[in-house]
This record gives structure tokens, sequence and C-alpha cells, in this order.
């Protein structure tokens, strides 16, 4: 019987070879769709998930004027407390954000300095995290203040061996003032590709509280907090447990949390205290876009199978009147069903292994086939899921034909079966329109965040670290720099200028401040020439300069800084910081330092020279290339033994919208892919139809109807369901894209005519399609469409 089916399935997809062929397509194409996003989302989903599932972050409620602020920078003895105090807490690690250490230089004695990415970490590090150490003790690599940990990797850079235990090295960053000559005590294993976290060494956390003492105090927030909770202990009633714990410190307005430190990565945006969304929005959306594809795929199978039922009349009613049970019946179609996925899923992986180099680039990943048991069996899953979805209704429709009907070759389509066969292409098409408006939103949204007004200017704009000479005389280099041909200015600040702000709690006041607001502003240690540099507009007052003598005594800040104090004629009035009284010398408008998910916040510029290390340049436009050999030249000749390594402003900036970029380009990709599989199965259903009307556009013909109204009647059955679609498509449309552009602080304003041009376009593009096959039709000699049986 096996055998028999088989030679069945042959026969039919060899007679029906346009059929065959589109299915096949159409599976194809899905299936390859579904399986890139598939690779995505499960490396997604893994990402640090191999620690201990006991493995929490501490996070910190910030209780401001404006609302909660959830951050995860905590007190630097937050993790040494709660071990002491909370019995539930079995061991507590303090470690640094991986940026604070991110540009750091790494050495040894006779060789250049090479780049490397570290962090500080409290002893207990390899006992949380289950990161593998080929060398030393776990108990005893992070315990002294002059060593340091380092990857497998940056041993081999450094020594061309992992057996490098006991050798010297050098450490700077430039947030760090002093260089750190170190022993090596111990090297682990590279830094698995599924971590959240990437870093070539770790230094001990006391070398860090040594340079900042003030973070071994309560008042001070900054580095990351992990625990490892007892077995059985219950995470919200421990929750409910430390939400008051600072406030026992004396930080009243701070409240605690702990959440699985594998939830960090895909949900890290929150609102009001309360978990928002972040990566996992993607990772939702994408999956229903694969679904949403397969799922138009198996519609077309769903569609021409049952609408070339009248082709099988006879075979089924032979097959019944010589006793075949109707689950045989069932039994036969399912497996032409399974049969054709299971090719279209082997071509599917042919083409996924074409397509992964590419894939790969535009999502920033390292996937590959590997043919593990989980995805060997996510595939047979898959494949059988498919071949079930769209060979079920065919299935049981064909075998629930009556015998005679079948036998006479008169197929009477009820009224249900037309409307579950419309209703299929009233469902494909709704979901290839509502992917339609989210490109056309999705590329409005990017065209607006590139192109509005960020309140700097950030072409032709780089920047560089100020290391070894330059580290302690920044305006020696200043000075050099900016009497280099072609470049326009230069200055220097403290930190990377996008997402890399520090920020103040209420150490500050001033006249007519409410003691009972709490507020936070950004700040940054600034050099003269900055403001003009990067183009920033003064709003009131003036920049710092060096022409009214020193600035170390002034302080400028941003509109929604003077907007929180609501200061009128704010230059001239005394701002008071740490107990020092700084006098307001101009107010900046409003720039974006943050991506646009977030209101531009109060921020304020102080002239310290000294405490600035990140030299800024603004070149003249097509001198670009001119200027980085000058500077190239500059530091090899006043700085000698540091590789001059810089970075572009608008590159930054470019990071800053990683996500949204990607979401951009695949989006267009897959919505291409989702009406060119609808359109497929439009093409394939017009083709049978006119096959079954030829007589009927014979007879037409003869009686003397034109071209156009043959196209007409063709065509229109095939309008109808399209037109139906786009109306149930554009609400749908209009809430999803709302809900994603709610993200955005600042947005676009949802247009009407993104919604009718994604249904024209729809309608369009199916029209071209049907009429297509309508016009070969009526183009047909009347003589041959009468002859046709």
């Amino acid at each position: 019987m096996f055998k028999h089916h088989l030679l069945l399935i042959y026969r039919n997809f060899k007679r029906y070879k346009s059929s065959f062929f589109i299915n096949l397509i159409g599976l194809s194409a899905g299936l390859s769709c579904a399986l890139l996003i598939y690779l995505w989302v499960n490396d997604e989903i893994q990402m640090d998930g191999f620690h201990s599932k006991q493995l929490y972050q501490v996070m910190e409620n910030e209780h401001i004027t404006e609302g909660v602020n959830t951050v995860d920078g905590t007190p630097g003895i937050l993790g040494e407390a709660m071990e002491k105090e909370m019995p539930e807490v079995e061991m507590a690690v303090t470690a640094s954000p991986t940026y604070w250490l991110a540009k750091s230089k790494i050495s040894t004695e006779g060789k250049p300095a090479i780049n490397a990415s570290g962090k500080f970490a409290s002893p207990d590090f390899f006992k949380m995290f289950s990161f593998s150490l080929l060398k030393g003790d776990a108990d005893q690599v992070l315990s002294g203040k002059n060593s340091i940990v380092v990857s497998e990797k940056l041993a081999m850079k450094l020594f061309r061996t992992t057996d490098v235990i006991g050798k010297e090295l050098t450490w700077s960053n430039p947030d760090i003032k002093t260089e750190n000559h170190v022993l090596i005590s111990g090297v682990f294993k590279d830094i698995p590709a599924s971590s959240s976290d990437q870093f070539d060494f770790l230094s001990s956390i006391d070398v860090f509280f040594n340079v900042a003492t003030n973070y071994k105090k309560w008042g001070n927030y900054g580095p990351n907090t992990f625990v490892i909770l007892k077995k059985g202990t219950d995470v919200q009633r421990f929750n409910k447990k430390i939400n008051g714990f600072l406030k026992t410190k004396g930080q009243t307005t701070h409240t605690l949390f702990v959440r699985p430190f594998a939830d960090g990565y895909l949900y890290s945006r929150f609102e009001n205290g309360v978990v928002a969304g972040g990566r996992a929005d993607y990772v939702k959306l994408f999956s229903l876009i694969a679904i949403f594809i397969l799922a138009i795929a198996c519609i077309n199978f769903m569609n021409l199978s049952t609408a070339k039922a009248s082709r099988r009349l006879k075979e089924v009613g032979v097959k019944k009147v010589l006793g075949a049970p109707r689950s045989s019946l069932i039994m036969q179609y399912m497996a032409e069903s399974l049969m054709l996925t299971f090719i279209a899923l082997f071509i599917s992986l042919l083409v996924v292994e074409l397509l992964l180099p590419q894939f790969n680039v535009i999502v920033g990943k390292q996937l590959s086939l590997h043919f593990s048991w989980m995805l060997v069996i996510s595939l047979l899953a898959i494949g059988v899921f498919t071949g079930l979805v769209s060979g079920s209704y065919p299935a049981l429709y064909l075998s629930g034909l009556k015998p005679s009907a079948a036998l006479k070759g008169k197929l009477s389509l009820t009224v249900g079966a037309l409307w579950t066969r419309q209703g299929l292409v009233v469902f494909q098409f709704t979901l290839s329109v509502v992917l339609i408006v989210a490109v056309f939103v999705i590329y409005q949204q990017i065209e607006y965040i590139q192109t509005k007004n960020q309140g700097y200017k950030k072409d032709n704009v780089l920047y560089f670290e100020a290391e070894g000479k330059f580290k302690n005389n920044v305006d020696f280099a200043l000075k050099g720099i900016r009497e280099i041909p072609g470049v326009l200015n230069a200055s220097s600040i403290d930190r990377e200028l996008l997402g890399d702000l520090s920020y103040t709690f209420g150490d500050f006041s001033w006249e007519g401040r409410d003691p009972k607001e709490v507020i936070k502003f950004q700040r940054a240690n600034v050099n003269t020439g900055l403001i003009e540099t990067l183009g920033i507009e003064m709003a009131a007052g003036r920049s710092f300069s060096s022409q009214f003598g020193s600035d170390t005594s002034k302080i400028i800040i941003n509109q929604a800084g003077i907007k929180v104090m609501r200061l009128k004629d704010p230059v001239g009035k005394v701002f008071n910081l740490w107990g020092k009284e700084l006098q307001i010398i101009g107010v900046i408008k409003d720039f974006h330092f943050e991506s646009m998910h977030e209101p531009v916040k109060p921020m304020f510029l102080r002239y310290i020279p000294e405490g600035t290390n990140r030299i800024m340049v603004k070149v003249s436009t097509g001198k670009v290339k001119e200027v980085i050999t000058e500077l190239k030249r500059f530091n090899a000749t006043y700085n000698p033994g540091f590789n001059f390594d810089f970075k572009f402003l608008d590159h930054d900036f470019q990071a800053l919208y990683a996500a949204e970029n990607k979401v951009g380009v695949l989006s267009r990709y897959f919505a291409v892919l989702a009406i060119l599989i609808s359109c497929l199965g439009l093409f394939g259903l017009a083709t049978f139809t006119a096959e079954r009307r030829l007589k009927e556009i014979g007879i037409r013909k003869v009686l003397g109807a034109s071209q156009f109204s043959v196209v007409y009647i063709l065509s229109k059955d095939f309008t109808k369901p399209v037109i139906i679609a786009i109306l149930i498509a554009l609400p749908l449309s209009y809430i999803m894209t709302k809900y994603w552009l709610d993200s955005f602080a600042y947005r676009i304003d949802l247009q009407l005519w993104y919604f009718a041009g994604a249904g024209l376009l729809a309608l369009i593009i199916s029209l071209l399609t049907v009429s297509m096959q309508a016009v070969k039709a009526a183009n047909i000699d009347p003589v041959q469409c009468l002859k046709a049986e």
C-alpha cells in the first residue's frame, strides 16, 4: 500500500506540473523564511541561558519627580551588605558594566598596546558565572589588587600561548587615570557567543574602589550587583523584602528588586518600574512574521488542491466504489502533502545555507546550520506541522465527496466550500497588507530618525582617546590638531557623546527649588570649543571660552534642565553643586545624547579641561582622508608607542538604532516575500479558473464579447477577496504599528497614505497577477476554446 501511495503521488505530481511547482516554490520560500527566523530567534532566546537558573541581577527603581526610572547601577557595597543581612542570598558579586572598560589598552614589555575590553569584578565572579577557567583557581584569581585574569584569545595575542600565569601586563583606560601593572593570575575560556556580556580581561573590583572611593558609600550608584539565591527561595516574597532595603541605609528614593539574569538581554526596557519589552518585542514580531509567511504558503497549497478537485473526481469515485474507507483517502492526500512539504524542506535547507552569510551580515550574528538533535527535531516538527496544516483541508474535502457525483465528474461546490476558499485568500492577503504597512511605517520612522535635527552636527566629526602624553596634556594636543589643514575645530569631553553620560542626583540646588522634588541630571566635563565643534546651538548666554578668564566656576545647562528647574532668565543665576556655587552662563538647546526611545533629559556641562579624555575633531567636507593622515603623523610624532584609533560620531549614531535598522531591512525582505507567495497562489488559481472556463470564454467571444469584458469577468472574482482583505488589514496594521511607534519618545504621525498606499499596492499587484492569465485566456481562439474538454 505504501508503494502504491508513492506511485500515485509521483503520478499526480507529474500530471499536474504547474500546481506542483507553484506549491513547491511557495512552500520552499515560506520554509526558508521560517528557518532563517527560527535560527535567529533560537539564538536570541538562548542568550545567557547557560548560567545558573538561580542567578539574579539586582535592579534599582529610582523614584524621581517625572516617574520611576529603572537602572542596573547599584551602590558598590550593596552585594556585600545583602550577603551579610539577607539569609536568602547564598552568594553576591559586584562587577562593573562592560562599557566602563570597553576602551582599554593592554600591553606587555617592549610591545605596543592592543585594544581590549575588560570588567572589574569581586572574587567570587567565577564561582557565580558559568565562564570556564582554563588556568588558575576560581577562589584566588581575583583576590589580589595586582592580579588580572585574561581570556584565551587575549593570551594568544600577547604571548602566543595560554601558559601565562605569573607574567606581567600593563593595562590602562581613559577613565582610569593611572596605569595598572599587574600579574596574570588566570586564563578563562573565550566567552561564548551566547553570552550578552563580552570581555577580554577581569581585574579586581578593589582596583576600582581604590580609584573611586565614593562608590563604597550608599549614596553613589554605578556597579552591577548579582546574587545567587538559595534553592527554594520565593522570589516574589524576596522582592517584597528587599524593596525597602536601601531606605534602611538612608536612601529614601530608591527601591530594589531582583530579576533572572538571563531575562536582562530580552527584557531591557522598563516603564515606571514595570517591564515594558526590549529585544523580546522583535523576537515576537519575527516569530509572527515566520508564522504568517508559512501560513500564506500553506493557504496556497489548500486553495490549489481544492480548486483542482474536479480533476481527481473520478479517482475518488472509483476508490470509494471499490470500498476504500475515507481514512485511506485522507492518508493518501496527507501523504501527498507531507511528501511535497519535505521536498520543499530539503530545498529550503539548501537555500538557507546559501543565504546565511548575507543574513548574518544583516542581523550581526554568526548563525549556522549545525544539525544538532534540537535542530533536527525542530526541522521535522516544522515539516510535519506544515504538511499536516497545508494538506488537512484538501484531504478532508476530497475524501468527503459522494461516489455518485464523483464518478459523473460533477462537482457542486457548497456555499461553505466557496466561502472557505475565498476566506483563505482574504486571510493571506490580509497578512500581506499588514506587512506592507509595517514596512512603510518602519521606513518612515527610521527616515525620521536619520533626518530629524538631533541638536548637534554629527557629520565629519571623529574622536579618539587621549592616551600617553596626550592624556595629561590635552590642551597641547588640541592646539596641534587645530593647526592641521582641514580641521575646522577640535575640543575634548570626558566620555563618548552618545549613550555614555554620567548622572547625578540631588546634590544640587538653586533659588526656588522645591526640596521635595527628586530630579536627575546628566552631566559631562568639557573643554572650550566643544559646543562649537559639535554645532550645538545656544538658546541663551554664551559657551565656555578662554576670553573671559577661568570658567571653572561656571556651568551651562540644557533647555530640559531649565524646564524642570522652572527658572526664568536663568543666565547669571547660581547653581549649587556638591556645595560649590556655579554661575549659569549659558543655556544650550536640547540635543539627543540618547536614542529617540528616550526623551531628552536634564543635563549640564562643566568646564574641567583636565577631566576630559576624548578628543573630538570637526573636519572640512572632502578633507577627511587628508586630516586622518595628518592626525596619524601628529600622533606618531608627539605620542609614540600609541596607535591612533578613532571613530566617527555618525557611526555611533547608527549604532544607537542598530536594532531598528535590522528590523527595517528584514521587514522589507519579508513583506516582498509574503506578497510574492500570495500572488503565486493567486496566479495558480487564476490559471486553473481560466482553464475550467475555456468553453464559457469561447461562447462569449463567439457571441461578440470584447476582450475587456472577458478579462473583467475572470478578474472580478479574485478582486473581491483582495479588497475585503485590505479593509480588514488596515485597522489591524494601524494597531500594530502604533504599538511599535509608542516605544519611541519622538516618532512620526501615522498618515492615511501609509495605509491607502499599502492597500492600493496590494490591489494593483493582485490585479496584475490575475490579469496576466485573464488576458492570455481572452486572446485564445474561440474555436480552440469550444474544442476543449
